[in-house]
């Protein structure tokens, strides 16, 4: 599974293959200069032969290029992370941007279907870990065989013997780097799974702050954070305990490997085969044999945390697209508004069916009001109108034709919602009225915001339309949020709307201005109200009420009245007071 894993991560570094062969080249210069320098240091102590006999021009002259080794190995050492970084750092920018096109283009049922901290998580702290472990990876990758490869052939121009020695006894380093690596990958697994959790849990409760203050609900959140927490200790200091054993295992073979190299050596000096120098070099040369074993498996916790945290986040890359457009799929231009509800059945779980052979007919310019108890289905017949979801059969059709053949961005610019939660992004007023036009001018921006009552409270605020607003908007009160999202709406101007409880969060006397504002615009517009209030459903055209997936009544307010039947009780139970 690694083995599949960093196969495709470094798919992903084709593109900079410049840079990496430039990082393998400066690898492969800087390991040769390394690697002289214990030639040179042999051929110093073989200039030393007793007192007074001391070749000092020779050993000055060594020296010289034992320094120039030095200094080369360190040039190109300092191109090659160089090379990697620019390498690493590409990459995960490219990962990072191909996971956040995915989260945009992958169905709204996994989004909904996963905690959006675990999701952020995945974007944000594991392809950090990805890059941390890829970094390591491709270090340890270029030096470590260079180094291997190099120390051999070295090791065997002085003497074959040894060598062998060396050679024999490497694989047991191997084998125990390769058994612990094993053991501890399903931890670090589960480590990185339960990261996830607990960076989604941190994020609703922070995202819920106003709720959990007002249930009380501090100690229980702060028992399951402790809860999920000490399952992440308890994975992470197994993982961390097991793959900590890796280096000191590894250290102690690569020191049985230095022992058998000095003794083999220092009776081959003692018998004449070698002189002190090559035995001196021999042994450095065993020692810098062995150090890419103990350089990987110092960082093997980043290692397995980077395939752990890279499994997660192509978790996400593999998760299919949303159902792309039909190739042949009709770009909506001119839309009167006429809609059609054929025998439709969807369900958000197959053992939970909801709406069941659901039938309509709007015609231009209605107004069809959605009443309900909760769980009816009023929002998923807006999502099914939306395309956020796919019906499960029948079909739905805007002027005729199946949504289904209708592009995405066709049929939903046809549509403008306001919606009762609020969507405000990190930026200017204007910026977020102009969301659905971007190039509108700030007449029609200031137009639209008139028409919504919004631009009375706009002018009061520092910058007016250029005050920035917080994430969410969160400098603005929950109904001066709303206004700003029916402006939005107003600019767009679309030929139908969807009101999904749009006015909940104003005051009365602000609704009945702004209720007039959408009579103006729902002029000739077909329009689908999901409404709790009286006043929006008495002047609706039919209205539908809904009641475990299916239309039980339907009509105008005063004919549903007059049967006495379930919107009666309704209507009698939620908004008599209000009458």
């Amino acid at each position: 599974m690694n083995r599949k894993l960093l196969m495709r991560l470094l798919g992903y570094t084709r593109a900079y293959r410049v840079y990496l062969i430039g990082a393998f080249v400066c690898a492969v210069l800087s390991v040769s200069a390394s690697l002289l320098g214990p030639i040179l240091v042999g051929r110093a102590i073989d200039q030393m032969l007793g007192a007074g006999r001391v070749d000092f021009a020779s050993i000055v002259q060594i020296l010289f290029w034992f320094g120039a080794s030095i200094a080369a190995s360190a040039l190109f050492q300092w191109v090659m992370s160089l090379c990697t970084n620019i390498v690493v750092h590409r990459t995960v920018r490219d990962l990072r941007c191909e996971a956040f096109n995915k989260l945009n283009g992958v169905a709204l049922r996994y989004i909904d279907s996963n905690a959006h901290g675990d999701l952020m998580n995945r974007l944000i702290n594991d392809i950090d870990f990805v890059a941390d472990g890829l970094l390591q990876g491709l270090t340890q990758l270029f030096t470590g065989i260079i180094t291997i490869v190099g120390t051999l052939l070295f090791m065997l121009s002085v003497n074959a013997l040894i060598t062998l020695v060396v050679v024999l006894v490497t694989p047991l380093s191997l084998f125990v780097a390769s058994f612990i690596a094993k053991k501890t990958n399903n931890m670090f697994k589960e480590q990185s799974r339960t990261q996830g959790e607990l960076g989604g849990y941190v994020e609703e409760m922070l995202g819920n702050q106003k709720v959990v203050k007002a249930f009380s609900y501090e100690q229980r959140s702060a028992q399951k954070f402790r809860e999920i927490n000490a399952r992440l200790y308890q994975c992470g200091q197994k993982a961390q305990f097991f793959s900590s054993l890796s280096n000191p295992c590894t250290r102690f073979v690569n020191g049985i490997v230095y022992a058998a190299v000095g003794v083999v050596g220092a009776l081959s000096a003692i018998s004449g085969w070698i002189t002190v120098g090559q035995l001196s070099s021999f042994l450095t040369y065993a020692n810098q044999y062995t150090k890419p074993f103990n350089e990987v498996t110092a960082v093997i916790t980043q290692l397995q945390t980077a395939f752990a945290s890279a499994q997660r986040v192509f978790g996400i890359l593999d998760e299919p697209m949303e159902t792309p457009d039909k190739p042949n799929a009709r770009v909506l231009k001119d839309c009167q508004g006429r809609v059609a509800v054929q025998q439709v059945f969807f369900s958000y779980q197959p053992q939970r069916p909801l709406i069941e052979n659901f039938n309509l007919t709007v015609e231009p310019g209605q107004r069809i009001a959605i009443v309900g108890p909760t769980g009816c289905g009023k929002t998923t017949l807006i999502n099914l109108l939306m395309r956020f979801y796919d019906v499960d059969a029948g079909q739905i059709l805007v002027e005729g034709t199946p949504v289904q053949d209708i592009t995405r961005n066709s049929l939903r610019r046809m549509f403008g919602m306001v919606l009762q939660d609020t969507w405000l992004y990190s930026g200017t007023v204007r910026d977020n009225i102009a969301y659905g036009r971007p190039d509108a001018s700030m007449e029609e921006i200031m137009e639209a915001a008139k028409k919504a009552h919004a631009h009375s409270f706009i002018m009061r605020l520092p910058q007016g339309y250029d005050t920035v607003l917080t994430e969410d908007g969160g400098n603005l009160s929950q109904g001066q949020r709303q206004l700003l999202c029916i402006a939005r709406v107003m600019l767009v101007d679309p030929p139908m709307l969807i009101l999904d409880e749009a006015t909940s969060s104003i005051d009365t006397r602000t609704e009945i201005r702004i209720q007039k504002a959408f009579d103006h615009m729902m002029q000739g517009r077909t329009s689908f109200i999901v409404a709790h209030r009286l006043s929006t459903i008495r002047e609706a055209d039919k209205i539908l009420v809904m009641d475990s997936g299916h239309i039980v009544e339907q009509g105008r307010h005063e004919e549903l009245l007059a049967k006495g039947g379930f919107y009666a009780k309704l209507y009698n139970s939620q908004f008599a007071a209000e009458a």
